[in-house]
């Protein structure tokens, strides 16, 4: 199943994915409507040691949000691994349990709305419009494996380069 990773290395911090997730989220589909909309992001960029540190879910194989969600509104969906309070029978009642529960701290208050906000790997679309938007290529949405076999030659290369 195919994730959002990270090369924090590739990120610069420029906050196109942020923009590009609200734009995803928004009425208008735009990056100025979703400005105008005041639709909040579902990523977070954060400065660590002097670096941009993109953080959203990672959709956890056991997520503890789920474990803690007092209604029932956060599941994961079993085809998909998705991780979601959006679309469910049940309704997010903004306990704030989810939060609270969060190891990555990748579930955050909609800043109107008394519900949890997260990402949801924009679930209608076959890229995630982070993904789609980062012009370093720091995000990327691929197999971990793939990933993982990546980084590997990248850190081999550099061994051999520094012979």
């Amino acid at each position: 199943m195919k994730q959002i990773m990270i090369d924090v290395n590739l990120c610069n911090g420029c906050l196109t994915c942020t923009l590009a997730c609200s734009a995803a989220h928004s009425l208008s589909q735009e990056i100025v409507g979703a400005m105008s909309e005041k639709t909040p992001t579902r990523i977070k960029i954060l400065p660590v040691k002097g670096r941009a540190v993109p953080l959203m879910c990672r959709h956890c194989e056991q997520p503890a949000c789920v474990d803690a969600c007092m209604t029932g509104a956060m599941q994961k969906d079993p085809c998909t691994g998705i991780v979601s309070n959006e679309g469910n029978d049940q309704t997010c009642v903004g306990c704030w349990m989810c939060i609270m529960a969060c190891p990555y701290g990748a579930i955050n208050q909609h800043p109107t709305e008394k519900v949890a906000l997260k990402c949801d790997r924009c679930k209608d679309r076959e890229i995630p419009s982070c993904v789609e938007s980062c012009p370093n290529k720091a995000l990327r949405f691929t197999e971990v494996n793939a990933f993982a076999d990546e980084r590997a030659i990248n850190v081999a290369a550099a061994l051999i380069a520094a012979d």
